[in-house]
């Protein structure tokens, strides 16, 4: 069970799982095309830290008090009791979570140590104070044991989904004190806000940077904008921050892509689909976790010519050649392959939903201790969201009878 206050779960949980919703009386009946194709999920609210990982390397125990600020900041409070409220009032049989307290691990960051005082958008998976405290062994197997295998569940719920709304909750004030909207929708990449280009070194420049303009149909952000308003909430986008390029709304943005590349790729070369050199090229591209040695490897190859590995001469040649048949199949059909993609109704919409804390759940007066949720608030702004991504399907997409 997920530790719903202010206490970490010592139980045995699965890091990454698909929690049951019973729907609502009065909720709509989605075909099941569609609902099948609907994924909320929550990343930030868990309560979970494994036993190893409650000890530093020499065996000593690491108490509560060395990281409890810390996990009451980083948790994302209430964000559960909205992805329920949602599934509930929309007819989606359920809502995914990583149970990992935040304040161990962020899924939603590339692997590596977060700093102490880091910015919000320079942070890594492993947070601090963890990435102190910690020993070099223990380092390796928060992202072997919890951040690969989340990884995995993740491609699966993500595979054949059209829309992904990621529950966040997040302070109430900002830093300078003035109060934050009640919700904000963030749909764009970091990176690509600065720049409106994506920064070589993050993903693979074969990714088309005007595909990082947004990374949900405009359509869907602007109903849920439109939803919250008329509901009475103050709806912002993309603040007080965009996303990182490490969050899962980027990186399967690109994952997402390059399987739709390869789909179009195979069709028109079959004989290439068991070639050892395209599997590595394609490997290489949807690495977005960035944690494949073997795709680092030829990153480093391909574009810092660097030497292959011992013995991987001839298969680092042949995925090289196999890259450059891919960027020639790309470029030639270009316009159609990405502005008909970009367009595309089967186009994967992923956004994160920031709800403010104080709304779904109850703190002290200093506004840092968390002490008991808020279950009708959170159902309200569930059910707000539910409501939004309905008129969305129904009225702006004709893909549910309204």
């Amino acid at each position: 069970m997920l530790t719903p206050y202010n206490v970490i779960s010592d139980e045995p949980v699965e890091p990454f799982e698909f929690v049951p919703v019973t729907p609502s009386p009065d909720a709509p009946t989605l075909p099941p095309s569609v609902a099948g194709r609907i994924l909320v999920d929550v990343i930030h609210d868990g309560a979970h830290i494994p036993a190893q990982f409650q000890v530093d390397d020499r065996g000593h125990p690491i108490a509560f008090e060395q990281y409890r600020s810390a996990y009451w900041l980083e948790r994302d409070w209430g964000a559960c009791l909205v992805a329920e409220a949602v599934c509930r009032h929309l007819g989606v049989p359920g809502y995914y979570r990583i149970n990992i307290a935040r304040v161990l691990m962020d899924f939603g960051r590339f692997p590596g140590l977060t700093q102490k005082d880091a910015d919000h958008l320079d942070r890594y998976a492993i947070n601090y104070p963890f990435s102190e405290l910690l020993g070099f062994q223990q380092k390796r197997l928060v992202l072997q044991d919890l951040y690969d295998k989340i990884s995995v569940g993740v491609d699966r719920a993500v595979r054949g989904t059209i829309t992904k709304i990621a529950i966040h909750t997040y302070d109430k004030l900002n830093r300078s004190g003035t109060p934050r909207p009640e919700v904000s929708i963030c749909t764009q990449p970091d990176s690509y806000n600065a720049d409106s280009e994506l920064p070589f070194g993050v993903f693979d420049p074969l990714y088309p940077d005007v595909l990082a303009e947004y990374t949900a149909d405009r359509i869907l952000r602007d109903r849920i904008s439109l939803t919250f308003e008329k509901s009475g909430y103050r709806a912002a986008h993309n603040y007080p921050y965009t996303l990182p390029d490490g969050s899962i709304e980027v990186r399967s943005q690109v994952w997402a892509f390059f399987r739709f590349l390869r789909r179009k790729f195979e069709d028109e070369h079959p004989d290439t689909a068991l070639q050892t050199g395209y599997e590595l090229a394609w490997k290489m591209l949807c690495d977005t976790n960035l944690r494949s040695t073997t795709s680092e490897a030829l990153r480093s190859y391909l574009y810092m010519y660097r030497k292959p590995p011992p013995g991987q001469e001839g298969e680092f040649a042949a995925a090289q050649r196999a890259y450059q048949h891919i960027q020639r199949f790309l470029m030639k059909d270009h316009t159609e392959l990405v502005i008909g993609y970009r367009k595309s109704p089967e186009r994967l919409s992923s956004l994160g939903l920031e709800v403010r804390k104080d709304l779904v759940y109850k703190f002290d007066r200093t506004g840092r201790v968390p002490l008991e949720p808020k279950p009708d608030a959170a159902d309200k702004v569930g059910k707000v969201l539910a409501q939004a991504i309905y008129t969305y399907l129904s009225s702006d997409k004709g893909l549910v009878d309204s």
